[in-house]
């Protein structure tokens, strides 16, 4: 099992507009190109959620935050820089991503990774990456590659064959920034 060769593979499922199931620094996620809405749509039938559920994205860098978002609350930083655990940022009015991953409020969920799969996979596609539970909608988040439903398995383009045996603590804490300067804890 090399990684490089898994990056590749998920990498050109990815540009031919495919989904991909895959480790994230939290749990097993479902993901895709997230400036494709082909593919973000297909993420959803897969998981049989309404589109008004919002994904988040996995970015790797500054450069791919500052691509998505004119403007980055200050807090934003100061709160990446502390945070012990991985930590999602809603932030208001993504650009440059597929209109169908935004919420009906104009905000995206994001989150920056350092776990090598997820960001090597990321610096090849030089876009951020769709990342949601392995699991149908409302059924509980899968904490390890065997308790992923056969039919995620199945429904997606590509399986990554890396870090199977990864069993997950919990998702990540999940806090809203608004360009208004508000801030709200969604999840611990």
């Amino acid at each position: 099992m090399d990684i490089n060769q898994e990056i590749l593979n998920a990498y050109e499922v990815i540009k031919e507009g495919g989904i991909i199931l895959y480790p994230t620094d939290t749990v097993w996620g479902i993901g895709c190109d997230a400036s494709n809405p082909e593919a973000v749509a297909k993420i959803y039938k897969l998981k049989q959620r309404a589109e008004t559920q919002s994904m988040i994205c996995l970015m790797n860098g500054e450069k791919m935050m500052y691509n998505v978002f004119k403007e980055i609350p200050e807090v934003a930083w100061q709160i990446l820089d502390l945070s012990e655990n991985p930590t999602t940022l809603i932030l208001d009015n993504p650009r440059n991503v597929a209109a169908n991953i935004v919420a009906t409020d104009k905000t995206l969920g994001i989150r920056l990774v350092k776990e090598p799969f997820c960001f090597k996979l990321m610096e090849r596609m030089k876009k951020p990456l769709v990342s949601t539970s392995a699991n149908i909608s409302g059924q509980p988040t899968p904490k390890s590659f065997k308790e992923i439903s056969p039919a995620i398995v199945n429904g997606v383009d590509y399986v990554v064959n890396w870090n199977r045996e990864l069993v997950c603590g919990k998702p990540s804490t999940i806090i809203k920034l608004g360009n208004d300067h508000q801030v709200k804890i969604i999840r611990k």
